[in-house]
């Protein structure tokens, strides 16, 4: 038996439901469902998927975005995800139909994985999704075991386990839709096809079309399912056990800067790359200076830095030998990166900044920005404790130098100091402003950075 609530009913349950949930990116702002888009993924109609066009605010601070919105349709109740209720409604007939977060519902994963194993779709040619198993990619396991990761905000995450002699796998469902493909999928997917082993191996992703907020047909990715290293553990995690136990973490810093070189050598030679000509240069800087005008606006305790952020970054134009721009990461930090007792160093997430528009986070880039994310979290890392002494700027020299031993040239030195020393500051003015609004009580830790790495010669 399937129930058959409206769109209308499921557009007003979702419009009340959806703000208050992590991945919704504008909370506290009022939102307007302006359309629904359902189709059905398993034949029962129990797993479904909406598409849900979101206007937030009004007149001219008016957004529009298209949600993921992954649902479960039930007849009954089921008190096994009584937590992940959205609501009841009258189906077409009058009788109720129980509303639930799909990713909570095994049966919806299964669904969803069903499709990328089969390579089959669902929907139609307006809205609709078509699975792709990954090249030698990894199969479905058999059971239907799965729980939701908690703590991420911008997507949802459902780790699927594995019985005995299986693999396990995680499957990360795009909660805002944009037109394009989705970095994480093509990045992870050219670096497992070239035979990288610094990330997680592939199983195969979703993809489809719907109705863009221009009301254009859109085409994207939906999900990417990948392997779950069980077992395994975070590398901010890692790094401030360590700086609370007051163990060096200098040999774990050398071996990260060379898996991260590892990766940026694979990706220079599978993707596409670009000169960095002068006019590419001369861009940057325009975008840095405008950074630090907007953080110095925005944080008045930088005012007296102003002058010496704004030299530093305007050195980026005068750079003759800096290295081709490609395909990065875009997001690195230590919390993007996994340890893994038999893989080591294990690399996550490529989307790039969330909040960047996809097809800027396609964009290649100075693979520094990801070194300069990098040393920004070892700085952040070390401020843990109230004492961290020499911690950070150990792992900051260990990290560069493993990085330099693969790379076969030192950011530390030459033209390349110049771009990394804009590129760190960069990051740091951004965690000001970012700390001044949220967290004044971090404030400390980039206000600290930005003084430090401007008194710094280079």
């Amino acid at each position: 038996m399937t129930s058959k609530a409206s769109d209308e009913a499921v557009a007003e349950l979702l419009r009340e439901w959806a703000p208050r949930q992590r991945w919704f990116a504008h909370k506290g702002v009022l939102a307007h469902v302006q359309r629904i888009e359902r189709t059905p993924l398993d034949e029962g109609g129990v797993a479904q998927l909406v598409a849900l066009t979101v206007r937030s605010g009004e007149g001219h601070d008016a957004a529009h975005t298209v949600y993921s919105v992954p649902i479960s349709v039930r007849p009954a109740p089921d008190p096994d995800l009584a937590h992940a209720l959205v609501g009841e409604l009258p189906d077409v007939d009058g009788a109720p139909a129980w509303i639930y977060d799909g990713p909570h519902d095994p049966t919806w994963t299964r669904a969803l994985l069903t499709l990328v194993a089969a390579e089959e779709g669902a929907g139609s040619t307006t809205f609709g999704v078509h699975g792709h198993s990954a090249e030698g990619g990894l199969p479905v396991p058999a059971g239907l075991r799965t729980k939701v990761l908690s703590g991420e905000q911008s997507n949802t995450s459902i780790v699927v386990s594995a019985d005995e002699g299986e693999t396990p796998l995680i499957a990360k469902v795009f909660r805002v839709l944009s037109a394009g493909d989705n970095p994480d999928v093509v990045v992870q997917t050219a670096l497992a096809d070239a035979g990288c082993g610094r990330v997680p191996r592939p199983s195969g992703w979703v993809d489809g079309q719907w109705t863009g907020t221009d009301g254009s047909l859109a085409v994207g990715h939906f999900a990417h399912v990948t392997e779950f290293l069980a077992g395994s553990q975070d590398a901010w995690r890692v790094a401030t056990a360590a700086v609370e136990q007051g163990r060096d973490f200098s040999a774990q810093a050398r071996e990260l800067g060379r898996a991260t070189a590892e990766v940026h050598a694979v990706l220079a030679a599978e993707l596409p790359t670009e000169p960095a000509t002068p006019e590419r240069l001369a861009a940057l800087a325009d975008g840095l200076l405008e950074r630090v005008a907007w953080a110095c606006t925005a944080v008045p305790a930088l005012h007296d830095v102003a002058a010496a952020a704004r030299a530093r970054v305007d050195a980026v134009r005068h750079v003759t030998h800096a290295p081709a721009l490609q395909r990065v990461h875009g997001d690195y930090h230590l919390g993007q990166v996994l340890h893994s007792a038999a893989r080591g160093w294990v690399l996550l997430d490529f989307e790039g900044e969330p909040l960047r528009p996809l097809a800027e986070r396609s964009l290649p880039d100075l693979a520094l920005r990801d070194v300069a994310g990098m040393l920004r979290s070892f700085d952040y890392a070390a401020s843990t404790v109230p004492e961290p002494g020499t911690w950070g700027a150990r792992c900051r020299e260990a990290f560069l130098d493993g990085y330099s031993a693969v790379a076969g040239s030192d950011p530390r030195t030459g033209d390349q100091a110049v771009l990394l020393a804009a590129l760190e500051l960069d990051k740091a003015l951004y965690e000001v402003v970012y700390e001044a609004r949220n967290r004044p009580d971090w404030l400390r830790i980039p206000l600290d950075a930005v003084h430090r790495l401007l008194s710094d010669p280079s």
